[in-house]
């Protein structure tokens, strides 16, 4: 089972050193986990969703009736953090280097994680409601419609700081796709440490949230990935 989960994580990490990104199937990575980790927007909230019937789904490439091994605290770790890895649509060197900063701050290393993922420009892009997505969030950033502090930043790894506002660009104020990913903040609303303006489209990064309050993750055991990194 570890030498398989081995293998596996080997090929996704050459295939993002060749490709740059994962642009296959994104429900392939929610089969894998066996939980829901949003990577297609409205899809996933809908009937299309293969994780609707999760005892039917199947891992990726086997029977959904197969027999599952016992998994071992490795497979318990290296799924964990796939897990985590994949929700904010990271690639491995970025997420060990985000793990590898949060180890340098003092507190709790796997709290401080979580709370360095939730200040990436791309995550606050998704949890304002101007992208359906973290993919898509980092689709808008490339392109340059989205404004930190009203200048121009296209890199989806950047990390906000408590007053840093943000806006979408001119250039992307008149796009169809935002406009329809602010109707859902009439239905949910932002995250407490976010403040949204939906007519100016712009948003307040308020502060960097506690661990406590990411109810997104609340499944995920964060100590679990500090013991695989700290072997």
């Amino acid at each position: 089972m570890d030498a398989d989960l081995a293998r596996a994580e080997e090929c996704d990490e050459e295939l993002e050193k060749d490709m740059a990104r994962y642009t296959g199937p994104k429900c392939r990575y929610c089969r894998a986990e066996r939980s829901k980790l949003f990577l297609k927007g409205e899809r996933c909230h809908s009937g299309k969703c293969p994780l609707n019937d999760i005892k039917n789904a199947g891992l990726p490439g086997k029977d959904p009736h197969a027999r599952a091994k016992k998994p071992t605290n490795y497979g318990l770790q290296m799924r964990e953090k796939q897990k985590l890895k994949r929700t904010y649509c990271m690639l491995e060197k970025q997420f060990k280097l985000t793990f590898e900063e949060a180890a340098r701050i003092p507190g709790k290393t796997g709290e401080t994680l979580i709370s360095l993922l939730e200040c990436r420009l791309d995550n606050v892009v998704f949890r304002l409601h101007f992208a359906s997505s973290r993919n898509q969030s980092a689709q808008f950033i490339n392109h340059g419609h989205i404004l930190v502090n009203g200048k121009s930043v296209r890199i989806p790894s950047y990390q906000l700081k408590a007053g840093d506002v943000v806006s979408v660009a001119p250039s992307g104020q008149k796009m169809v796709a935002i406009k329809e990913n602010l109707k859902e903040y009439s239905k949910s609303g932002v995250t407490p440490w976010l403040q949204l303006d939906p007519d100016a489209m712009k948003g307040t990064f308020v502060a960097v949230p506690r661990r406590s309050e990411v109810t997104e993750l609340e499944k995920i055991n964060e100590q679990l990935i500090v013991e695989l990194y700290s072997k």
